[in-house]
């Protein structure tokens, strides 16, 4: 869209004030209008903090409204003068995109925010700042449109044109006739008495003020915590997505790159960070006489707005040289310490050299800080330079050797600087492609732990965090491609683009791509890639273009199409397939995966169909790699014969991102092979089988009774990512939940328990003997907890003594740690198993402990007390003592959600609902009515839920809880037949 003229009806404020000087009667009405447009607040420049003097001198004066608008009392408020669009003409800041007529170069920004260490802030946090911004003009328009949302303006000018070869000194100065915003689509604009020329390059100057955010997610904000026995405060920055513009007037897209000089003026007892090294520093006083210090950074590279950080804080730090950079690890005083960073510290150089190495491409910065915060929604942000994570993902205590964080600090830390290549050297042009940044990220930090670790099972691994989530969440009918064609996003429909297709699904397609080409032929594409588009902006095209060119210099790889035909069937299309085998014939044939499957579903079209790569094997060897680019297609090769030793499996390594279903010869075959030698089959395809197949079993592709033949061979199964998997499918939340309905417990307790004695044998004898030996296998880790929590489920005396032991001993000496896997287990059956006096000890550790994750803990492990009495004890406690004052876990629906505690919260909610409602809100009386009705059958069971809740509930409410329960009720009949199949085979079977 090209630039609006500035003729017509539009009547600019300036102009408004003179009529409202003539025409008093018009005085009120135009200044509401004045308000909703937003303001520009007009202050003497001379007073404005961070303002040169030379500046103040020359600046014109700044004409003053009628009638000052009140500073909001935080910056969340000024949300509410939003301009809707019927209150100003049509124009660019009704479009969701800027308009395309001004190109920034540089920013000099400067920041102030007010944080003394002798006044902690109690709420908001005021800040000022000012911004010069380079820029080039490609179309003549004298409306200038950039991002701003929660700030006030106090100055505004425009110099230029300025002219190239004299330092960019200014020849002119181009008058400001008014400044407003349109908060509805979070622009200030600028309205000027005459058009910028095209070709030339102007500055915009802007002073502005706002408040610090305590949104732990946006902007910037603040982080109360204690180190060394105080209480102490932070201010950090989170600007991705969209939230520069919360920070500073900017031109807030990722195609939108310039160059940054930042300035932070802070209290002398805190040190600043940002994205480059620090260049220099100085002393200033404000008005009161205060000193502060004004540190400046060195300019940085060409960079979105989203990537600029900022950090003020009271912190130590470790430190190490990598390949000549300095590598900082900051964390609170006590962290550092300790030691807690040292391992971040050890991994974060190496991790940096090796992809340096594989993509031949240097680090761009000079230096690389890191920091933990306290607290961070995010849990980890890429910035260049300065990363930012919570304490969580990065510190590393003593106490968490057996726990999976080593590993997960690992992937954490190689995500993000993965992101130094994908995303901050070479950005996506807008968010429609994110999955280039976070996609390749995810991937590449499995890459870079399994070149550190490689013993670790990579694809196990994969399965574990990545895949098995992914293709939970994904099917036919969900409409969120990897790659979306949408470019119009509102602010928040760019927020939710940071999800589990972007992140997962996005690494998923990375490692299809890498395994169906090569490993060399895929990591020389993406230096050739990344080379080429270095400090700019890509398409998910620009990607399979240097894919391509990297195919056709080779004749070793050879496709049916093109690695864009082959790839935008899967970035552009919603969904997976699955892919079914005929072993007797050889046909294979794919179709879009639905939720619970559909028989006699429209048939494919074109549209519906994927370029898939086939890798196989069969009878344990590799097989070529094939690819059905069709709905169907025959492979004779890989019929099978009657031989007892004839199986073929699909998706090698589950590197393909889809599902595989055989006929019944196919699954036969399979099982035979898992009864007479499972390792003849490789782990990932003990997982794969049985996943794929109680996954398409609970949706309709196959029947129960196929996944559950799988399950026979399992008193031979020794992997625990396996039993873990079996479980997961198998002992389900629903499953639980119906024991006293159905005989299908004591059928599976009698099933399972046949079965369980070889993986329990293994891992209960390393918990008795030699725990610490688990601290270095990850899927134990991640795996342990179901096998423990079904094991004592089932009854297993083992399992219960065990439980009772490591209780015991941790009661009498609190300093024998419960293994941190089992934990949650063997409290909760410590409570289940004990009396009112081991409820006691866990209430008073509750009381006196601060963490926050224990508190947690501990309040699942007393509501899991058998003895009415306690429970109805533990919900009065809180609701009215002092332990439980904060919300961090909801007891009430907690002791519901267990099989006695559902009988007994339902009764107290009869005389306590108000206080529940008082304590919990409104909301959680409505989640209750669910987890009490969770195993409603009938309509009567829901007429006489609805008629307990009925003067607890508004109208609109009761309409919305009476559909959920009917939802409720129709999955738990669906249910209901599968359990009776379920039983049914298990009496056949056992």
């Amino acid at each position: 869209m090209g630039p609006p003229s500035s003729s017509g009806f539009y009547v600019s404020r300036a102009v408004a004030l003179l009529l409202a000087g003539l025409v008093a009667a018009l005085l009120l009405a135009l200044a509401v209008l004045a308000a909703l447009y937003g303001h520009c607040e007009r202050v003497p420049p001379s007073e404005l903090p961070g303002l040169r003097d030379s500046e103040a001198e020359s600046s014109p004066p700044l004409r003053q409204k009628p009638t000052p608008t009140p500073k909001p009392s935080s910056a969340r408020e000024l949300a509410v003068t939003t301009t809707p669009s019927n209150w100003r003409p049509p124009g660019p800041w009704d479009q969701l995109r800027l308009p395309p007529w001004l190109v920034p170069l540089h920013y000099d920004l400067e920041l102030w925010p007010q944080l003394r260490p002798d006044e902690l802030p109690a709420g908001s946090l005021p800040f000022t700042g000012r911004v010069n911004i380079t820029v080039r003009c490609t179309v003549a328009t004298s409306r200038l449109l950039l991002h701003s949302l929660f700030q006030d303006c106090e100055r505004a000018e425009v110099r230029g044109p300025l002219s190239p070869g004299t330092g960019n000194a200014t020849v002119g100065r181009v008058p400001v006739d008014d400044v407003w915003f349109a908060l509805d689509t979070e622009y200030m604009v600028l309205e000027l008495s005459e058009p910028l020329k095209p070709g030339s390059s102007y500055e915009l100057q802007l002073s502005f003020s706002g408040l610090v955010n305590e949104d732990l997610r946006e902007g910037l904000f603040l982080n109360v915590y204690t180190d060394q026995g105080e209480r102490r405060a932070l201010l950090a920055s989170q600007l991705e997505p969209t939230f520069a513009r919360y920070v500073f007037p900017c031109f807030d897209e990722p195609a939108l790159k310039a160059t940054f000089n930042i300035t932070m003026i802070h209290h002398p007892s805190y040190v600043a960070l940002s994205n480059m090294p620090k260049l220099g520093q100085s002393e200033k006083e404000d008005v009161n006489g205060s000193k502060w210090t004004v540190t400046t950074f060195s300019t940085t590279p060409h960079m979105p707005t989203y990537l600029v950080a900022f950090v003020i804080c009271d912190y130590d730090h470790v430190n190490r040289t990598e390949r000549g950079k300095e590598i900082r690890i900051w964390a609170r005083k006590d962290a550092i310490a300790n030691g807690s960073a040292d391992f971040a510290l050890n991994i974060t150089g190496p991790i940096f050299s090796f992809l340096e190495d594989l993509f031949n491409i240097s680090y761009s910065l000079p230096k690389t800080d890191i920091i933990a915060l306290p607290s961070f929604d995010n849990h980890a942000m890429e910035n260049w330079g300065l990363m930012i994570f919570d304490e969580s993902g990065l510190l590393l205590e003593p106490k968490d050797q057996l726990t999976e964080k080593k590993t997960l600090i690992s992937y954490v830390v190689s995500h993000e600087i993965g992101h130094q290549w994908f995303g901050n050297l070479v950005t996506m042009n807008w968010w429609n492609n994110i999955w280039l940044n976070e996609g390749f990220a995810s991937y590449f930090e499995f890459e870079v732990i399994n070149y550190f670790n490689p013993k670790l099972p990579r694809n196990e691994i994969f399965f574990s965090n990545i895949l098995h989530n992914i293709l939970r969440e994904d099917h036919a009918l969900v409409t969120r491609a990897v790659a979306m064609k949408v470019e119009n996003f509102k602010t928040s429909e760019i927020q939710e683009l940071f999800d589990v297709f972007t992140y997962s699904k996005g690494a998923s397609m990375a490692r299809m791509l890498s395994c169906f080409l090569n490993e060399h032929l895929f990591v020389s594409a993406l230096k050739s890639y990344l080379k080429t588009f270095s400090y700019s902006n890509t398409e998910q095209d620009d990607l399979w273009r240097h894919f391509q060119m990297a195919i056709n210099d080779q004749s070793t790889v050879i496709l049916p199409a093109t690695i864009k035909n082959i790839m935008d069937s899967w970035t552009h299309q919603s969904g997976f397939p699955v892919i079914t085998l005929n072993v007797s014939t050889g046909v294979m044939k794919q179709e879009p995966f639905y939720l619970e499957n559909i028989k006699n579903r429209t048939l494919l079209t074109s549209n519906d169909t994927w370029i898939v790569p086939i890798l196989w094997i069969k009878n344990g060897t590799t097989q070529p790699l094939v690819w059905l680019d069709q709905s169907s297609k025959v492979f004779p090769e890989m019929q099978v014969s009657d031989s007892d030793h004839d199986w073929v499996i699909l998706n090698l390594n589950m590197t393909g991102y889809y599902r595989v279903n055989y006929d019944k010869l196919g699954w036969k075959k399979l099982n035979q092979q898992l009864e007479k030698d499972p390792k003849a089959i490789p782990v990932i395809h003990r997982l794969q089988l049985i996943d794929d197949a109680f996954s398409l079993s609970k949706n309709n592709y196959i029947e129960i009774e196929t996944a559950l033949e799988l399950t026979k061979y399992l008193a031979e199964e020794d992997e625990i990512i396996v039993w873990h998997t079996v479980l997961v499918n198998l002992v389900t939340r629903d499953l639980v939940s119906e024991v006293n309905i159905y005989d299908i417990y004591s059928l599976l307790k009698r099933y399972l328990l046949k079965r369980l004695n070889l993986i329990w044998n293994i891992y209960s004898t390393i918990i008795r003997e030699n725990v610490l030996a688990l601290q270095d296998d990850y899927l134990a880790l991640i795996s342990l907890e179901k096998l423990f929590v079904t094991a004592c489920w089932l009854g297993l005396e083992d399992c219960l003594q065990l439980s009772k032991e490591l209780f015991t001993k941790w009661v009498d000496h609190p300093e024998n740690e419960i293994p941190y896997p089992i934990k949650d287990v063997v409290l909760c059956y410590g409570i289940a198993l004990g009396s009112d006096k081991e409820w006691d000890i866990l209430l008073n550790t509750y009381t006196n402990t601060t963490n926050k994750e224990e508190k947690i803990q501990l309040a699942y492990a007393m509501s899991c007390s058998k003895d009415p009495w306690i429970l109805n004890r533990y919900m009065e406690y809180a609701i009215s003592t002092s332990p439980f004052t904060s919300n961090e876990t909801n007891i009430i629906e907690v002791v519901a959600s267990s099989e006695v505690g559902r009988y007994v919260a339902k009764d107290f909610l009869v005389n306590n609902w108000q206080a529940v409602s008082k304590r919990y809100g409104a909301q959680s009386l409505i989640n209750l009515i669910y987890t009490i009705g969770r195993t409603v059958t009938t309509d009567l069971q829901i007429v006489e839920l609805q008629q307990f809740f009925s003067n607890m509930l508004e109208e609109h409410q009761r309409i919305r809880v009476h559909a959920n329960l009917q939802t409720i009720k129709n999955e738990n009949l669906k249910n209901k037949k599968l359990s009776a199949r379920m039983a049914a085979w298990l009496r056949r079977n056992t």
